[in-house]
């Protein structure tokens, strides 16, 4: 659940922030090419979470290798950016306690997620309408009480989410064939309201899809690992730093400390093969390598690939995804304006997530308007949408003042859409030796920061054999 942040977003690096000199890591600093079981040198085009996760994997291993990132900044699709002298995100993103992959990345790092991360136990509040609160009992309990504790629905709607719960899990959280999340929620009696504030906000806040086309399977995933798992797989995680330091620039540091090679602002233009490997042309040639790993945006891999045979399937199969935006608004107020909780959610408005990056980042009266997937927002320019959505954060700060500045970031091409049945290509590709990865391939999650670190490890796990 991502929604596709323990520092004062200065632009000065944390202090304790990096980890560089242990004992074991000094083995690492200058892996030599042929290391790590046999595995030559390997490119990772693209440092965002998928391209860093990979590149950390293999130098661990002792693997030799180079990143080529087209931008100066790291992160990818959930970095950071400047605006009006404040370092901000592209687009507000949140992570769960069920991104166990993306923890440990972060913990070998150097980054520590219990100063970086703001842990709450599982907590939706729609101001006015609905609260769910889970209480720091073991699982199921914890859902349990949640739910029945829950401020804003029947006890009708409560019992009926329960036993959604419970049947889903009774069948293993699979199903015979995928459906529209929609169609899931109907086949299960789950009331208007149920769906509008509790499994609708969760399933578009996830898979960047709208109800009516989100794949249900995926969105069982996602309820499988999160709520239905262990008492802390249904925290929210909320960055207090900005996306790129949360992650990618102490891997950086990290990979760069024990011999990695990272060229920023470079675009590699394709990836070339004969006899001797595989070649990067970017200024100017660089390898030969023996392994590649495209880390890149799908919509980025055709221009990468043309001039190499057997990848046909593929660039069909990228060529086939639809994709959903991210609409990131933020809105500066005086110091002094807060939300009732760091999270809360929008009732029937175009917003649907706001944050408050005063209590999140030490930004005081900074807040984030979040929209995930197509919808009718799209139809108002900049200056009206953030107008409509001061109006909505009104609803639920008193005596709202009117923003001293406002600035609307649109990713038009934030995930792909999460349909039922899709096809993802595997981390493998036709050609021996070129991987991808990134939050589109394979996989049981959607297009989730969890899901790019994972298909990075799986990537490199591949070379490593």
């Amino acid at each position: 659940m991502d929604r596709r942040v323990a520092s004062q977003a200065t632009g000065r690096p944390e202090h304790g922030l990096q980890q560089l000199d242990t004992p074991q890591a000094s083995s690492h600093r200058h892996p030599r090419p042929g290391g790590g079981r046999g595995v030559g040198k390997v490119a990772v085009i693209g440092a965002g979470y998928a391209g860093l996760a990979a590149a950390v994997e293999l130098v661990a291993a002792g693997v030799g290798v180079d990143v080529f990132e087209a931008s100066r900044t790291l992160g990818g699709r959930a970095r950071s950016i400047e605006v009006e002298g404040m370092t901000l995100d592209n687009g507000a993103h949140i992570l769960v306690g069920a991104y166990r992959e993306t923890l440990g990345l972060m913990r070998r790092v150097g980054a520590d997620p219990e100063r970086l991360l703001r842990r709450h136990p599982l907590h939706l509040e729609f101001p006015g309408e609905l609260r769910i609160a889970a209480p720091r009992l073991p699982a199921p309990l914890h859902l349990a009480w949640a739910l029945l504790a829950a401020r804003g629905l029947s006890l009708g709607e409560k019992l009926a989410a329960i036993h959604f719960m419970r049947a889903i899990e009774a069948q293993g959280f699979r199903l015979p064939q995928d459906i529209s999340a929609a169609q899931l929620l109907v086949d299960h009696k789950q009331s208007d309201r149920l769906r509008h504030y509790l499994w609708e906000p969760l399933c578009v806040a996830a898979l960047n899809t709208e109800m009516e086309h989100a794949s249900a399977q995926v969105f069982l995933n996602v309820l499988r690992d999160s709520l239905a798992a262990d008492r802390a797989a249904s925290d929210l995680l909320l960055p207090a730093t900005d996306f790129s330091r949360l992650l990618p620039e102490p891997a950086a540091v990290w990979l760069e400390s024990r011999g990695a090679r990272i060229h920023r602002s470079l675009r590699v233009e394709a990836v070339s093969r004969d006899d001797a490997g595989y070649a990067v042309r970017a200024d100017r040639d660089y390898g030969p390598y023996d392994k590649v790993v495209l880390a890149v945006a799908p919509y980025h891999l055709p221009k990468l690939i043309e001039g190499l045979p057997g990848l046909e399937v593929l660039r069909a199969e990228v060529g086939a995804f639809a994709w959903e935006p991210i609409v990131t608004a933020y809105l500066a107020y005086p110091e002094h304006v807060r939300l009732p909780f760091p999270m809360v959610g929008v009732a029937r408005g175009y917003a649907q997530w706001l944050f408050d990056r005063g209590s999140l980042c030490g930004q005081p009266g900074l807040l984030a308007a979040v929209i995930s997937a197509h919808g009718r927002h799209e139809d108002l320019g900049h200056e009206d949408l953030a107008a409509r959505i001061h109006g909505e954060i009104a609803r639920v700060v008193p005596d709202l003042p009117a923003p001293r500045w406002t600035r609307v970031i649109v990713e038009k091409r934030a995930t792909f859409a999460c349909t039922p049945g899709m096809h993802r290509p595997a981390t493998a590709t036709a050609l021996p030796g070129l991987w991808l990865a990134g939050d589109y391939v394979a996989g049981d999650y959607p297009a989730t920061i969890e899901g790019a670190v994972r298909s990075g490890l799986a990537a490199a796990r591949g070379i490593l054999g």
